[in-house]
């Protein structure tokens, strides 16, 4: 499977270092080549993060419902995730660790010069290790693992002798010139800058490359948490920074801002500082290659964002409207009296108030023509009540067993 991204990716090592002639060049422009082909990755990776940040207001709310049920908690997270398409667990985490599966193959180009970049077959790769080895053995590490690296820098000082090798290519006799910014990009970086002996520019210069290199990481991992937390909102639309804080992904993202770098650095340190220039320059262009996709993602979010803000001040406007009709009716009736305006109640007021104009009608009619009519004996509820005549029964009388002082 290593073979899958060393052998095309050695190819293009190789073009790069004779189009240039000089390693560091070559790496530099490689790792911008590589992160092109990571592009659709770096996007999906950054989808799923900047999706599940999205997510995490909801997520805290199921984790709150089912704080004493995790079974039930992970089934209506992974639901939850099902129905907005984002990728369940910490996929956008994983995504992101493809640059480092990357890194272990490239890891096999670099230390094998003489192999990926000269072109030579691994028999013939091993006897110029093993010779050149054999007549200056204080040249080399006691880390046998870059010896091939070693080798690949002093193939010219024993042209004559290696060339007897058969079937080697003449233009490997030129070895490879690791050479850049006045560095050895073939060496480890070492801790020892600080002793007197050592204090040039050839040995700060490797030690500053892995440490730059874990510090760009730190602002690249900070810069893209802050990015991701930016797109977490209410229901309104608002940002919820106190949501991102308390967020899963957060806090991964704070475990992760730190151990990437301590790995890189840690890394930096056991191999050439080549591999350190790669990671750095992939580092800084990743970092730019986040700012853009964030803006790209950020456009459909604000729209969102923007539609639910919309949605909510028209639902206060609304209950503003009514707030300000429920004080006004307060106003003009503070003791909270209402009156009875059902159909019937209204049908009967109308009723009684026809009644009372005809009566008075015919009363004023009468008195004009001298008409003399005897009055009608005002008839009183069972209850009492003029507005309630039968509140205590249609059938009720007082007197039906009799007057309740009559003694017995």
């Amino acid at each position: 499977m290593a073979k899958i991204i060393t052998v095309p990716f050695g190819w293009l090592l190789s073009f790069l270092y004779d189009l240039t002639n000089n390693y560091g060049v070559a790496l530099i422009i490689f790792a911008a080549l590589v992160q092109i082909i990571l592009l659709p990755i770096s996007a999906k990776s950054k989808k799923s993060t900047m999706k599940m940040s999205r997510l995490q207001p909801k997520i805290q709310k199921i984790q709150e419902k089912y704080a004493d049920d995790k079974q039930k908690q992970n089934e209506a997270i992974q639901q939850l995730q099902k129905e907005e398409g984002a990728t369940m667990g910490c996929g956008g985490c994983l995504w992101s660790l493809v640059p480092l599966l990357i890194l272990i193959p490239l890891l096999q180009i670099i230390r094998q010069p003489i192999v990926y970049l000269l072109g030579e077959t691994t028999e013939n790769a091993a006897l110029i290790v093993n010779y050149i080895k054999s007549v200056a053995p204080d040249l080399f590490s006691g880390n046998a693992y870059y010896d091939e690296v070693v080798a690949a820098q002093l193939i010219p000082q024993f042209t004559d002798q290696l060339q007897l090798i058969p079937g080697l290519n003449p233009e490997t006799l030129q070895g490879v010139n690791f050479s850049f910014l006045n560095l050895n990009l073939g060496s480890q970086p070492q801790f020892n800058i600080f002793k007197w002996t050592v204090w040039d520019w050839s040995h700060i210069g490797l030690f500053l490359i892995p440490v730059i290199s874990a510090g760009q990481q730190v602002l690249s991992m900070f810069l893209s948490q802050k990015h991701n937390n930016s797109v977490i909102t209410d229901e309104k639309g608002l940002e919820d920074k106190e949501t991102a804080k308390k967020s899963q992904s957060n806090q991964s993202g704070k475990v992760m801002m730190w151990m990437m770098p301590i790995m890189s650095l840690w890394i930096g340190f056991t191999v050439p500082a080549g591999l350190s220039i790669y990671w750095f320059v992939g580092g800084v262009l990743r970092m730019v290659e986040d700012i853009f996709l964030t803006k790209h993602y950020r456009k459909i979010y604000d729209a969102e964002d923007a539609e639910r803000l919309k949605k909510h001040l028209e639902e206060e406007a609304i209950e503003a409207e009514k707030e300000r009709l429920r004080a006004e009716k307060r106003a003009a009736n503070p003791e909270g009296i209402t009156e009875n305006t059902s159909k019937k109640k209204l049908q009967k007021k109308q009723q009684q108030a026809e009644e009372a104009a005809k009566a008075a009608a015919k009363r004023e009619y009468d008195a004009k023509h001298g008409i003399v009519t005897e009055e009608e004996p005002e008839k009183k509820t069972l209850s009492g009540i003029a507005d309630r005549p039968y509140c205590k029964g249609r059938a009720y009388d007082p007197n039906r067993y009799g007057s309740a002082t009559t003694e017995e």
